[in-house]
């Protein structure tokens, strides 16, 4: 179940290891993304603090970490490919893996209801 932060973020926790990206409402809002800048892998970033850069056509936003913890993947095709996060932002257009210190502050993210309300 996808988790949501009001930086327009989406989080996923699969065995201990949360997957991120752009929402789909932040990708309609950007519009035509034309590059993303990711973390380093070992990196570890505090919830909240910006990750990672996604670039538009329009402009560029940071990508702000869902939950502190430490950076285990990057997707090298969004980074061939970064038209992906408009494509498929909940699925192949995710940015980064990483390992949280506290898996429980996922669940206190939004949900999904929760982050649509916020975004109408």
């Amino acid at each position: 179940m996808n988790r949501y932060t009001d930086e327009h973020v989406w989080v996923r926790l699969e065995d201990g290891v949360a997957i991120a990206g752009i929402t789909s409402h932040a990708q309609d809002t950007l519009g035509e993304i034309v590059s993303v800048e990711m973390p380093s892998v070992g990196a570890r970033f505090d919830a909240g603090t910006a990750a990672g850069v996604v670039e538009s056509i329009k402009t560029a936003s940071d990508v702000h970490m869902p939950a502190t913890g430490e950076v285990l993947e990057v997707n090298e095709q969004l980074l061939n490919d970064p038209s992906l996060a408009n494509s498929d932002p909940l699925g192949a257009g995710w940015f980064f893996k990483f390992r949280p210190d506290d898996p429980a502050a996922i669940d206190r993210l939004m949900d999904e209801a929760t982050y649509e309300a916020l975004t109408r």
